[in-house]
């Protein structure tokens, strides 16, 4: 299923960290919001190196949760693999 362009366009245009914050608690239910931050989470984890079994001890989730995350930073070429290496660069800046 491919996302609503529209719904990305507002989602761009949100400029203020608080009002992206609300339209995602009343977009996305609390169990959505917590999949999703999870998710991110554990990307960011796997691309700094910590193992699958640390990241599955440290938030509580079976390796398979984690299986997703490690081949999408597996494709050199993933806009996440980009916007994790973008974040770590900039935060040794």
């Amino acid at each position: 299923m491919a996302i609503d362009q529209d719904l990305l366009q507002t989602i761009i245009a949100i400029k203020e960290l608080d009002d992206l914050e609300s339209f995602f608690d009343e977009i996305l239910t609390p169990g959505e919001l917590a999949d999703l931050s999870l998710r991110w989470k554990l990307l960011k984890d796997l691309h700094s190196g910590m193992t699958q079994r640390k990241i599955a001890d440290k938030y509580g989730i079976s390796l398979c949760k984690i299986t997703r995350g490690s081949k999408i930073l597996k494709k050199e070429n993933s806009i996440i693999h980009k916007l994790l290496d973008k974040n770590r660069s900039s935060v040794f800046m």
